[in-house]
Parts: structure tokens; C-alpha cells; sequence
């Protein structure tokens, strides 16, 4: 299980993933920030990029802030 820290950028433009020099992650989401829009698209967008199913994505801590941590169950090499 890998964990990361994750900024959020809703009501942006495009859809886009940044990983920055530590290790963090900015994504950037067509979304709003209402009603748990934008936490919906975050975890599809972190699926897809990840290559893992979404019940792979869980949001840890940050449900309504912009700073999130986010668990991804990878898949083991190999598999």
C-alpha cells in the first residue's frame, strides 16, 4: 500500500497529474468542490493513472480540505 500526499486543484480546466520533487502529488480536477464531486474525481483519476481498480483509492484525512492523504493498494510485482 503506497501513501501519498495529494493537493487538490478543483474547478480547474483539464484533468492533469503533477508529481512534484518530494514525492507529492498536485491533480488538478474539472470538479467542484461540492457535494463530494471532486473527491469522486480524484479517486477515478488516481485509478486510472495507478492502473488499479477504484476500490483501490481510499482517502484517508482531507474529505473537505484541499490537502488529502490517499492510500493506493498497488498490486505486487509480478502479479
Amino acid at each position: 500500500m503506497k501513501v501519498l500526499q495529494i493537493k487538490v486543484k478543483p474547478n480547474s480546466k483539464q484533468q492533469r497529474v503533477e508529481t512534484l520533487e518530494d514525492g507529492s502529488l498536485v491533480v488538478y480536477l474539472k470538479s467542484p468542490p461540492v457535494d463530494g464531486k471532486a473527491n469522486v474525481e480524484l479517486i477515478q483519476l488516481l485509478a486510472k493513472e495507478f492502473q488499479v481498480s477504484k476500490s483501490c483509492v481510499q482517502i484517508q484525512s482531507g474529505l473537505t480540505s484541499k490537502l488529502k492523504r490517499v492510500a493506493i493498494d498497488l498490486p505486487i510485482d509480478g502479479d
